[in-house]
């Protein structure tokens, strides 16, 4: 009994020191302060590091170069003046297509123009509206961008990045390698310098800097996923398609836009994106700034570009091509054929040959050489080093122009297809027969200009006579409207319908 009192007495002993204790604990910590420190910035820039080309550790901060960037790269707005059309179905169109009527859109244009205004049957002409990006070069307002974003535009106005606006003045256009130049006339234009994009390496932190989605001054970062890219996006003969891709996410709208390196250098003017959606779905490809270079500044000078050619027919070297020709090298550019009139085959190269290197600048693909050799014009010369069943031999090119000389291609005249807005070509007697007329014109494309903001023309359409008088070639076209002043009549037939004649008027 004794024993369970002392046991009882033990327990309420202990049981008030400990209340005690923490009594006493809560009232210290009552009589406390307690300090709390703001922190006014964090230096996270501090925390991640790259490396520079001589291997030193370097902060990666993005800011700076952001900075510096978005000044120069610009908001093209592109207007097109959009006339109602009939109805194409019932001269063979495609009824299923509901674009088809009015113009036609290919993933690759719906990818960067943005919110299209379709003009429609029965309705006031609509204009429609484009929206990309550009990227300022020089201090006297030139402009790089893509031609898909400007093509057959009305109207280019220029957006910067302090909110000023100026209209552009188109200098002129690369389908071949979807690149254009602008010009503006402006003060205090802030530019973005070019830098060797041959020294551009996969894993290399970039900056993609444009407007996409209208989201004007947007900037994503990536690295260079990889190079020589060709996506088989471009459609035009001698078209040069060896991008630089990356991971940094760009969209509709980013089009035209700057790819930069951590010093704010241009190593690509931002292309095309593959996606299934046609929004950001990991890779985007640019123009490497070496080829944007050259065909800015023929562009500038001659108004055309000067395109050198090999004249091959050439693939890329894999495995399976390896095997099925016995190769002695698993890359390369394979001469599958010599073409008329050949440079290459001149200077001794031949079928069978593997370009691996042109100017010292190593050839891994057909993409490679396309590009090496899209640097060049005619009359240049280039040292091509081939591997040809196992030995190593080099060959002086002279190049040529696409049709077989070294002369420079002059600028064709655009006089008729720029003031009506087409392009035309003369019919061939074959389809003349056919049709049951002894000629005319073709209306092959509609662009900007009087034939699409003043009439129903549509693509397809034959032109047979001009205020009456007989027109069966181009020729006879020019000459009909040169000097022309007033009213114009045109008259004609679609292929599709040759019994019914149609009748388009507009004024000169």
């Amino acid at each position: 009994m004794k024993s369970s009192y002392f046991i009882s007495a033990l327990v309420a002993l202990a049981t008030t020191v400990t209340t005690i204790a923490v009594y006493s604990t809560f009232n210290d910590r009552d009589n406390r302060s307690i300090k709390i420190e703001h922190i006014n910035s964090t230096p996270a820039s501090q925390t991640l590091y790259s490396v520079d080309e001589e291997g030193n550790a370097v902060a990666l901060d993005f800011t700076q170069v952001a900075e510096k960037v978005k000044g120069a790269v610009v908001h093209i707005k592109s207007t097109y003046a959009f006339e109602g059309r009939g109805n194409r179905s019932q001269r063979g169109g495609n009824p299923n297509n509901p674009f088809e009527e009015y113009f036609n859109e290919d993933l690759f244009d719906q990818f960067f123009r943005q919110n299209p205004n379709r003009g429609g049957q029965g309705r006031q002409p609509q204009p429609r509206v484009g929206s990309g990006s550009g990227v300022i070069i020089s201090q006297e307002g030139y402009i790089v961008t893509n031609n898909h974003v400007i093509a057959d535009a009305d109207d280019i106005e220029i957006t910067l990045n302090d909110n000023r606006t100026f209209k552009a003045t188109l200098i002129g256009t690369d389908p071949t390698t979807d690149l254009a130049v602008l010009q503006i006339q402006g003060d205090d234009l802030v530019s973005v310098p070019f830098v060797n994009s041959d020294e551009v390496k996969v894993g290399q932190w970039v900056i993609a800097v444009g407007n996409p989605f209208n989201l004007t001054s947007t900037v994503t970062a990536g690295i260079v996923s990889a190079k020589g890219r060709n996506i088989n996006i471009l459609r035009e003969q001698f078209a040069v398609e060896s991008f630089i891709q990356t991971d940094a996410a760009i969209n509709p709208g980013n089009s035209g836009g700057a790819l930069v390196n951590l010093n704010g250098g241009l190593i690509g003017i931002n292309t095309a994106i593959a996606s299934p959606t046609g929004s950001y779905s990991g890779y985007g490809f640019a123009v490497p700034a070496n080829l944007v270079r050259k065909v800015v500044e023929d562009l500038m000078e001659f108004g055309v570009v000067q395109r050198g050619v090999l004249g091959v027919s050439i693939r890329t070297v894999d495995a399976g091509l390896q095997k099925e020709k016995d190769l002695d090298v698993n890359k390369g550019a394979y001469i599958e054929n010599l073409l008329e009139n050949s440079a290459a085959l001149e200077a001794g190269i031949e079928v069978g040959d593997v370009i691996v290197d042109v100017d010292g600048v190593p050839v891994s693909s057909s993409a490679n050489l396309q590009e090496a050799i899209a640097r060049h014009r005619p009359g240049d010369e280039v040292e091509v080093l081939v591997n040809r069943k196992g030995r190593e031999k080099t060959f002086t090119v002279t190049l040529n122009n696409p049709s077989g000389n070294t002369n420079f291609v002059a600028a064709e005249s655009t006089e008729l297809p720029e003031m009506l807005g087409g392009q035309f070509e003369t019919l061939d007697p074959a389809t003349a027969e056919d049709l049951s007329i002894d000629g005319g014109v073709k209306v092959v494309a509609l662009k900007a200009g009087k034939l699409r903001q003043y009439t129903q023309m549509e693509e397809g359409f034959i032109i047979t006579k001009v205020d009456g008088q007989r027109v069966r070639t181009v020729e006879d076209l020019e000459r009909a409207l040169k000097n022309k002043t007033g009213g114009v009549m045109i008259e004609g037939i679609y292929e599709g319908n040759p019994a019914e004649e149609y009748y388009y008027a507009f004024g000169l």
